[in-house]
Parts: C-alpha cells; sequence; structure tokens
C-alpha cells in the first residue's frame, strides 16, 4: 500500500510515555500535519518516522515496506529541522547539493539540480552565495531546497517556520502549501498552529498527552470536533455544560440551564440524564435583542463588546454560562454592553460532545 503507515507506535522514555499506541495512516501524495500543544509527543512522532528515534513498540511502514529497522541515512527521507542547521561555511548551491555530493554526484548535475530547486523555492540566482548572506525566510527556503535535492519520498518539517515573524510565517505557509502541491510530495509537518494546520493540510493528526485524539481534514475537524479537547484547541469555541434531554419523537436534544436545545446528534451511546459538553463555534452563535423568543434561544445580558475593525465580539452572559459571539461589523448584534439579549444557538451548529 502506498503512504506511511504507524501501527501500534510507541516512545517510552524511562517512566514517561511520549508516544502511546498510535494508529494511523497517511495517503501518499497528502500534505499531513501533526497538531498539539508543547509536550504532546507530535516530534517525537515525526523523529520515530524519521529513524532519529528506536519506537518502544509497533512499527513504521513507508509505501508497503516496514522501515522501522532500517538505518535514518537508508530511509530516504528529507528534514527540515526548526534549527534549519545550514552549514555556514559554505554557499547556498553547497548546502544544497552537500548530499548529492557526499553520493557522488558530479559537479554539473549538482549545479543544475541546485538551479532547479532554488527555482522551485523562488530563490533564482542566490546559488553563489553564502546563508549568512540571506534573510530569515531566504535560508528557510534553502533548507527546504537541501531536503528536497535528493528526491526523497517523504518529506518531515518540524516547526520549520516558528523562528519567522507573522507575516513572513503566512506567506511561507501558502508557499509551502503550494511546492507541495506541485511536486507531490508526502509531506509531514509538526506544528502547534491551528492557522498554520487549517492553512496548508490535506489531513490533520490532533494530538494530546502522547496520544491521537482525530484525525481529518482541517474543515471536518473544525465543525465536527471528536471531544472537548479538540473543539477547545482547535480555533475558538464555546464550550456549554449540559446533559441528554429525554428523546421527543425521536429529536436529539440536550438541556442547557433548564432549556432544552435541539441538535443533529448525540455522542455513540449517550442515555437521557448523561452529561455532555454542547460546543458551538462563536461565528454561528446569533445575538438577539431581549423578548425574541424562539428554539435554540437562551436570554441573558451582554456583558462585554469587543470591536476589533474585522469583526465584533459580543460576550453574553447567560445563567452563570458565558457565551461569545463573532459577527462581521455590518451583521454586528443590535445591543450594547449591560443590555439584555438572546444568544440562538442553530441546531445545525450544536455540536455535543461527551465529558
Amino acid at each position: 500500500m502506498s503512504g506511511l503507515a504507524l501501527r501500534g507506535l510507541s516512545k517510552r522514555f524511562g517512566e514517561l510515555t511520549a508516544v502511546e499506541d498510535v494508529e494511523l495512516e497517511l495517503p501518499e501524495g497528502k500534505f499531513i500535519s501533526f497538531l498539539g500543544p508543547s509536550g504532546c509527543g507530535k516530534t517525537t512522532l515525526l523523529r520515530l518516522i524519521a529513524g532519529l528515534e528506536k519506537p518502544s513498540a509497533g512499527r513504521v511502514v513507508l509505501d508497503g515496506e516496514d522501515i522501522t529497522d532500517v538505518p535514518t541515512h537508508r530511509r530516504n527521507i528529507g528534514m527540515v529541522f526548526q534549527s534549519l542547521a545550514l552549514f555556514p561555511h559554505l554557499t547556498v548551491g553547497e548546502n544544497i547539493t552537500y548530499g548529492l555530493r557526499i553520493r557522488g554526484t558530479d559537479r554539473t548535475a549538482r549545479r543544475a539540480r541546485a538551479e532547479a530547486l532554488l527555482e522551485a523555492v523562488h530563490l533564482p540566482g542566490v546559488a553563489e552565495r553564502h546563508v549568512s548572506q540571506l534573510s530569515g525566510g531566504q535560508r528557510q527556503r534553502v533548507a527546504i531546497a537541501r531536503a528536497l535535492a535528493l528526491e526523497p519520498r517523504l518529506f518531515l518539517l518540524d516547526e520549520p517556520l516558528s523562528a519567522l515573524d507573522a507575516k513572513l510565517r503566512e506567506e511561507m505557509q501558502v508557499e509551502l502549501r503550494m511546492l507541495q502541491q506541485r511536486l507531490g510530495i508526502t509531506t509531514v509537518i509538526v506544528t502547534h498552529d491551528q492557522r498554520e494546520a487549517m492553512t496548508m493540510s490535506d489531513l490533520v493528526v490532533v494530538m494530546s498527552t502522547a496520544r491521537v485524539r482525530q484525525v481529518g481534514p482541517p474543515l471536518e475537524i473544525y465543525r465536527n470536533p471528536a471531544n472537548a479537547f479538540v473543539a477547545d484547541f482547535i480555533g475558538t469555541s464555546n464550550l456549554i455544560e449540559a446533559e441528554v434531554a429525554k428523546a421527543a419523537a425521536g429529536d436529539p436534544a440536550v438541556r442547557v440551564a433548564g432549556v432544552r436545545f435541539a441538535v443533529e446528534r448525540l455522542p455513540e451511546g449517550a442515555s437521557a440524564g448523561d452529561a455532555v459538553t454542547l460546543t458551538i463555534r462563536p461565528e454561528d452563535v446569533h445575538v438577539l435583542a431581549a423578548g425574541e423568543n424562539g428554539p435554540n434561544r437562551l436570554a441573558g445580558r451582554v456583558s462585554f463588546v469587543r470591536d476589533v475593525g474585522v469583526s465584533v465580539e459580543t460576550f453574553v452572559a447567560c445563567d452563570g454560562i458565558t457565551v461569545v459571539s463573532i459577527a462581521s461589523p455590518k451583521d454586528r448584534p443590535r445591543v450594547g454592553q449591560g443590555d439584555a439579549a438572546v444568544v440562538e444557538l442553530p441546531r445545525e451548529a450544536c455540536v455535543v460532545v461527551g465529558r
């Protein structure tokens, strides 16, 4: 089978479990993000794939070949580290073709490969410069070109953009994604930046405390989080304590502060009275004037309004629960701080997960 498969992969350092029983099937030619907070095991998982760490249990299979015991230098994997690790005494071209020189590739072929890769990363004409003459973003491109020089069958990146300023980082996210699409190389990146993962990925692997919590396309994970951790970590979400309501004509529902809220579905196996968490994205919450009663609505009072220009955030306190709404300026709610208000949580936007 083409692609990367991790089968029961675990890594322990003494009594510390860094990666626990990871089962993943990652398709060929896709851009995959390992996303999670610091210390969740994502970099260790990347190092296990690269062969820089030996697993305590499990196997790594690439394109149908078990490479668990294959040394790193024989796996044909390109990797870009957070530190970039470029050679300061070499030119840009020499950095890019260093691996080719070790393999005995002749100088003409090395020069042609360097020029082609520099074109691919939008840095033509800098092969003779030293890396000290380049900006941070340019060095990043050189590191990527070097990792691709040996035509690897898998491309691994360990938070390669974290040292860049915010604007350049976002530019590089787009460039890196477009490069991957042109080359069609299977790529795995480690990041703790949700926006970065959403921008670049075909598939996101969300991790916490050494385990995989959810795998799926970015929008699927954003719209249908599997649990409260994913809902809270990916973007911004209202997490509201609720309990499963008794079924009415087969319609799934929960109760929040005594009010019944219709939802699309309940967690598998949930029954009446079970404690659950209702999650809803702020952009899906509607804030209405007091007295506009209806289904899936909760009365409250506006406790704070934050206008940041491109959006308006409205905080509504409802019987001990604070619900946040985000709207565009043209859809700004017709209420102000201190006003009585009603929040509407549309049925189709309500996702219920177990606690």
